[in-house]
């Protein structure tokens, strides 16, 4: 009987529910996080997860590590790993991720390319997404997403992203279908170390989240965040260090219902 309500609690809070649990519905890296799970604009190694049309924007190769903890629950927990490659034919990127437990588990192996054309980027991906379920079995899916940033000027950044394009389904053996998100957001940039961002997240299933988001640089190697969601209500902050070559974040956010979320995230960049 526990396993079963386990299992069911799983399924619900990945497919169904508004939590933004799952991979391919969570926002990955701590800087995200800490800024009201951001997708859209920023600028790093993350995008690979997050928007794959802003990768070309980041001016060195990375590699990022990164884990995260919900709800004090080591079955709700997210490991990832990404590599982007920055070359003159624009950037290539490599993510490689897993969340849950024995139980319930899902992994995500993904490449995908962004290339810049003027004051556009435009980027596509491809993820082999696997979801895992003890005694019920194992469903694998190709998912394919899209996005883009645009520069509407020196302090002004347009985005969009759409996950899951092709409506993939769980398994070929399930009606069930994975989540379809489509994100928009603007971004202001007042002066290099202030950063002012809003996003709005839709799931074709689900009412609109509502995402705002600051970042705040008191040196030129560390800074403060602060994010809101509004659906749920969420409130998020963290920082990040940024030492030479090497960047450490952290994020926390706060869910009235269901509790906190701590998130840390390393990274080595190089030209």
């Amino acid at each position: 009987m526990k396993r079963l309500t386990f299992l069911f609690f799983a399924f619900v809070i990945c497919f169904n529910s508004k939590s933004q649990t799952g991979l391919l519905t969570q926002a990955h890296g701590a800087r995200s996080q800490s800024m009201g799970n951001l997708k859209v604009n920023l600028q790093d190694a993350w995008t690979i997860f997050n928007n794959i049309g802003t990768l070309d924007r980041i001016e060195d190769s990375h590699i990022v590590l990164g884990v995260e903890n919900r709800y004090g629950l080591k079955e709700l927990s997210t490991f990832d790993l990404a590599v982007a490659l920055k070359t003159e034919l624009g950037s290539f990127g490599f993510n490689l991720s897993r969340f849950g437990g024995k139980l319930f588990n899902q992994q995500m192996l993904g490449i995908g390319y962004s290339q810049k054309l003027g004051i556009a980027s435009f980027g596509l991906k491809a993820d082999w997404f696997q979801t895992q379920i003890q005694d019920f079995g194992t469903g694998n899916s190709l998912v394919l997403s899209i996005g883009g940033v645009a520069d509407l000027g020196p302090k002004i950044q347009l985005g969009a992203y759409f996950s899951n394009l092709n409506n993939s389904k769980i398994s070929r053996y399930s009606e069930d279908r994975l989540p379809t998100l489509i994100s928009m957001g603007i971004s202001y940039f007042p002066v290099s170390s202030l950063q002012f961002h809003l996003e709005v997240e839709k799931d074709i299933l689900l009412k609109p989240n509502v995402k705002l988001g600051l970042e705040y640089g008191i040196r030129d190697w560390f800074f403060l965040r602060t994010g809101i969601n509004s659906n749920p209500s969420k409130v998020n902050f963290g920082f990040g260090v940024t030492p030479g070559k090497f960047h450490f974040d952290y994020g926390f956010g706060q869910n009235n219902v269901l509790g906190s979320t701590h998130q840390i995230s390393f990274g080595y960049k190089w030209n």
